[in-house]
């Protein structure tokens, strides 16, 4: 009896330890708190929890379909969430040679933000400006709303409800300036990080089973 008793006290006691483990060990899953967010983010987020495709770095989600972006710690906890704006052209690639187009050259199909998973990195444009690099290649960033008179429609389309009047940039991706200042630049603007920009043509699950596949 006394071994019997002992036998299943040793049995619980690996039982319960065992869950802890994998408890310990399990993923941070990408919550979003508050915010309201697609099915594509939050299967985007499950996604990089359960693959830890993020690698401890800052990672950013942006919904192109909502014209929406998701700023998360490393361990998956959502700093914030913005509006942006993104590429006036619909698509989910850059267009050919665009790394050797001056950006006022592309016509307004060309000006698209490209979809996929890029590692960021802080850097500064030609004037000087701090801004996070997704793609450097295709010139495509995460910049401030810039206040210059040419472009004052930009803050009315960045503050409107309707996804279309988002779509108005040459493919980088804008967010408004206390935004980037509170919460992009600790995150994202002093070490690298991961953005996924989110497929607007094909499906989500497309995306990751590549990434997966990779």
């Amino acid at each position: 009896m006394k071994r019997t008793l002992l036998y299943a006290a040793l049995v619980l006691f690996v039982a319960l330890r065992g869950a802890g483990a994998t408890e310990a060990t399990a993923p941070p899953f990408a919550a979003f708190a508050n915010e309201q967010a697609s099915a594509d983010a939050h299967y985007a987020a499950r996604w990089i929890a359960r693959h830890a495709d993020n690698q401890r770095m800052p990672f950013a989600i942006v919904d192109k379909k909502n014209a929406r972006m998701f700023v998360f710690e490393p361990d998956g906890r959502l700093r914030a969430a913005t509006a942006v704006l993104l590429g006036a052209g619909p698509g989910d690639e850059s267009v050919p040679g665009i790394a050797g187009r001056d950006p006022a050259s592309l016509l307004p199909q060309e000006r698209t933000t490209p979809a996929g998973r890029f590692v960021s990195e802080p850097g500064h444009n030609l004037k000087g400006e701090d801004i996070v690099w997704v793609d450097y290649d295709a010139k495509i960033a995460i910049h401030r709303l810039r206040p210059d008179a040419a472009r004052a429609q930009r803050a009315v389309r960045l503050a409107s409800a309707a996804v279309d009047d988002k779509r108005v940039s040459f493919g980088c991706i804008v967010v408004p300036v206390g935004f980037y200042d509170s919460v992009v630049r600790p995150a994202l603007g002093n070490r690298r990080g991961v953005v996924y920009v989110l497929p607007e043509a094909g499906a989500v699950e497309g995306l990751f089973s590549a990434l997966g596949a990779s």
